[in-house]
């Protein structure tokens, strides 16, 4: 099989793409990240081709808090759209366009029109779905902001229409797409993978404090309020809550009537760190409103942490209650502050839990497991005749984005 990938920036599709290197399926993989970032991942420079002259500097203006919203909306979806024409016209022949989701709806059709498979990788939930879910936890904490722009999601509906098929990380995903009315058989769920040789146990959890931890973007959309609520109702002398990732500009009014007693924002970190963190700490929780799935809690897991994550984080899909972690529902503070003082009394159960989640992190398989269950569907999609060409047709397809 011949396999072209386009991604913004990198995301998990660099696992992904490693793993096809790796069974000599991948021709090509297109990012709009600069060839000195993505060199990082591994691959042979002639597979890999860049398009960062708008992605590059929209994020350094953005990490520097010199991206205003309205001027991230545009850049954002200036460079959907020439990042589409750049794969549009360089994208080789192939029998199958793996493209996360927003990047290839120019690119996919030219595909589908040559005979190919085009399928959307999506990471998070149904786009509108996901819309409605933020657009309410703004209202909830009095954020004035529009959640995205209305242009990407019109762009994103006509990929799910167009694609020949849709992968998502998790049940919570696969069940946002068909409640938007996005036919089952549409959908395979691949839950991501864990990079084992780097994320293991390094360090054990002091015995005299009660360490909790979360790693990912300090926002709305992470369920951070709801977490440092719990927090500041756990009950424990000696408790601390790290807190690792980069603080949006929308939270951080919120975060101003917030307990945060005993918590500690130690922003973004290099990965390589985070083996230390996680090990050190008796739980990770991720509180999310909306998220895909959560690495972290794979890596969590690999480091012997016990997790306590949300409904709509991944959580059921590597969380067994009760044995390697809890689960709450979302916005659930009570849930959460037992699932937190459950653990803080009896260090025993939080033992227990570490050694559960060690043994099902492992059956979770690295992201070798995942390559095997993309070159299992990548086979059954290109060998299917004519995969193509319903989605092809010019009737039943909506007019291209501009």
């Amino acid at each position: 099989m011949r396999i072209v990938q386009t991604v913004f920036g990198v995301f998990h599709s660099f696992d992904l793409a490693r793993e096809l290197h790796r069974r000599g399926h991948l021709e090509r993989i297109y990012s709009t990240w600069p060839w000195r970032r993505v060199r990082r991942e591994g691959l042979p420079h002639e597979l890999v081709e860049t398009f960062p002259w708008i992605h590059a500097p929209e994020f350094l203006l953005g990490r520097y808090g010199l991206l205003p919203v309205w001027l991230a909306d545009q850049t954002g979806y200036a460079n959907a759209l020439a990042f589409d024409e750049y794969t549009s016209r360089r994208v080789p022949e192939c029998d199958a366009l793996v493209a996360i989701s927003g990047s290839s709806l120019k690119t996919g059709r030219l595909v589908q029109q040559r005979g190919g498979i085009f399928i959307c990788d999506r990471g998070s939930s149904h786009q509108r779905y996901q819309e409605q879910l933020l657009t309410e936890e703004y209202r909830r904490w009095g954020v004035d902001r529009r959640v995205s722009d209305p242009r990407d999601t019109v762009r994103e509906e006509a990929i799910y229409h167009d694609a020949d098929h849709i992968t998502v990380p998790s049940t919570f995903a696969v069940e946002s797409f068909v409640e938007m009315g996005v036919p089952r058989d549409k959908l395979t769920l691949i839950p991501y993978g864990v990079r084992l040789e780097r994320f293991q146990p390094v360090a054990q959890p002091p015995t005299d404090s009660f360490q909790v931890v979360f790693v990912g973007g300090v926002n709305l959309r992470k369920g951070i309020p709801y977490l440092l609520q719990a927090f500041g109702r756990l009950r424990h002398p000696h408790k601390r809550l790290r807190i690792v990732g980069s603080i949006a500009a929308e939270i951080r009014p919120v975060l101003a009537r917030l307990p945060t007693a005993g918590v500690e924002f130690l922003g973004a970190i290099p990965q390589a760190d985070l083996p230390a963190i996680l090990s050190s700490s008796h739980v990770l929780v991720l509180p999310s409103v909306e998220d895909g799935f959560g690495v972290v809690l794979g890596q969590a897991m690999a480091c012997g942490c016990p997790v306590l994550a949300s409904t709509n984080s991944g959580g059921p899909d590597i969380v067994t209650p009760g044995q390697n972690g809890f689960l709450t529902g979302i916005r659930d503070v009570d849930a959460m502050t037992d699932a937190l003082q459950q653990l803080a009394d009896d260090p025993a159960l939080q033992r227990l839990m570490s050694e559960a989640a060690l043994q099902r992190v492992t059956r979770l398989g690295g992201w070798k497991s995942y390559g095997d269950a993309w070159e299992t569907l990548l086979m059954r999609l290109t060998a299917r005749p004519g995969a193509a060409s319903q989605s092809s047709s010019g009737e039943q397809r909506p007019p291209p984005t501009k």
